[in-house]
């Protein structure tokens, strides 16, 4: 409120800074006045006056007579002109008073037009407020009055329970939901909110009618999305962990896989499950590929591969998505599904021309998948080492595959650069001593 009140000022002292200068501001005449107009008329007609006399088209005393009136008219115009000065001079509106009347009338004038015409609470935060709660109870007023004349309106009924709930009127939403009849009972998403409005009730819990209605809201729609979340909020609260975890594992499965609801639910599966005693599925009795202890954060297998299969299939629909077959081929890897990673991390294009983690995690998934670096992992190795001449994995990788050509002395190398990037504490720290000492004594023998 204040910065408009700021700008508004500014501009109505602008406006009248510019009305003011131009009535006070001193103005340059073009030379031309009445007086001198008037006196150069009366040459002209004396001139042509002098003429006639000259070549005798009128007397020496026709002469005289029209020169005296000629003189006689021109000092009664400048006579006339010097009064109009002299009464203007002597007038009370001078531009002066002028401008200081307008500087003084128009910002009131300006003022009294607005608070007449415009809205000043509109400028005020807390006024608006009050405007906004007011025309919601105008408007919930109207509707209670037309579903008194009309209580058979059972939209009109859940229309009106659900602003109360929203406002927080929650007795009053439970009267108007219960007079929606039927129409709650079969509407799964009237069941879920009217549920959720119990239970908050209730003191958040959902235990008894507010369960029931949860339950038959699935039974209606057994994908609904709130349905199954507080299904599984449900058994949670009443210590049956397992069919927690069945609903909210059901609804996981409609979530975007690296959204912040998906993380969050995931966690909450787990708790149940840990609560309840529950082990993880057997990845061995999946169909699809196992998926390594740990390397899914807590996820179940079954989990992570849909998500992966999803990953897959919106790659064959956008192939160009390069980082998306990185995403995908680091995915396989961890599943041990490494003819498909070696397949995604082939597709990963120019990609593989810039990223030195990318060329590292390619070249140990064929090491991996052919149980040698030799050929093309040496060959990423090397790339890798190009573009980050201390990448810690490729200089590692890199002293394997020298010390299994037996290069030794390019191994000890390679492992001693290593040392001097990876952290102190890192593990990785004694095993490569161990190497360097191994393989010294190796070169030393070979000598």
């Amino acid at each position: 409120m204040n910065v408009f009140i700021a700008i508004a000022v500014c501009l109505t002292l602008l406006v009248v800074a510019w009305l003011a200068f131009a009535l006070i501001r001193k103005t340059t005449g073009n030379g031309v006045t009445s007086e001198k107009l008037n006196a150069a008329i009366h040459r002209d007609q004396l001139h042509a006056l002098e003429h006639d006399l000259a070549r005798g088209a009128i007397s020496q005393a026709d002469f005289d007579t029209t020169r005296d009136e000629l003189q006689l008219r021109l000092l009664d115009d400048t006579e006339s002109f010097e009064a109009d000065i002299q009464q203007t001079a002597s007038h009370f509106w001078t531009p002066k008073r002028t401008s200081l009347a307008i500087a003084l009338t128009l910002p009131v004038f300006a003022a009294g037009i607005y608070l007449q015409l415009g809205t000043p609470a509109a400028i005020d935060p807390m006024a608006q407020s009050r405007a906004n709660e007011q025309q919601v109870n105008d408007m919930l007023a109207k509707l209670v009055a037309k579903l008194q004349a009309n209580p058979n309106d059972p939209k009109g009924w859940v229309m009106l329970a659900r602003s109360y709930k929203v406002l927080g009127r929650f007795d009053e939403a439970r009267q108007a939901y219960d007079k929606a009849g039927d129409m709650v009972k079969t509407d799964p998403d009237l069941l879920v909110d009217y549920a959720e409005l119990m239970g908050i009730q209730a003191g958040n819990q959902l235990e008894g009618e507010p369960s029931r209605m949860i339950l038959e809201a699935l039974r209606l729609n057994p994908e609904h999305s709130m349905g199954l979340m507080m299904a599984g909020v449900a058994a949670y609260q009443a210590g049956d962990f397992k069919t927690a975890v069945t609903r909210w594992e059901k609804l996981l499965a409609q979530m975007p896989s690296d959204s912040p609801d998906a993380q969050q639910m995931q966690a909450s599966i787990d708790d149940a499950r840990s609560k309840g005693g529950l082990a993880a599925p057997d990845s061995a009795s999946n169909k699809l590929p196992p998926v390594p202890a740990g390397a899914a954060a807590g996820m179940t297998p079954e989990k992570i591969n849909e998500m992966v299969d999803r990953l897959a299939a919106r790659l064959k629909d956008n192939p160009q998505d390069l980082p998306g077959w990185a995403r995908l081929a680091r995915a396989y890897k961890v599943q041990n599904r490494l003819n498909e990673a070696v397949g995604a991390y082939e597709k990963t294009g120019k990609l593989l021309d810039t990223d030195a983690d990318l060329l590292t995690q390619y070249a140990d998934t064929l090491a991996a998948r052919d149980g040698s670096l030799k050929g093309k992992p040496t060959e990423l190795i090397t790339r890798a080492l190009k573009l980050a001449p201390k990448h810690p994995m490729a200089l590692m990788m890199a002293a394997q595959a020298a010390y299994q050509a037996g290069q030794y002395s390019q191994a000890i190398g390679h492992w001693e650069t290593a040392l001097t990037v990876l952290p102190a504490n890192s593990p990785d720290v004694k095993a490569i001593q161990a190497e360097i000492t191994d393989t010294k004594r190796l070169a030393g023998q070979g000598k």
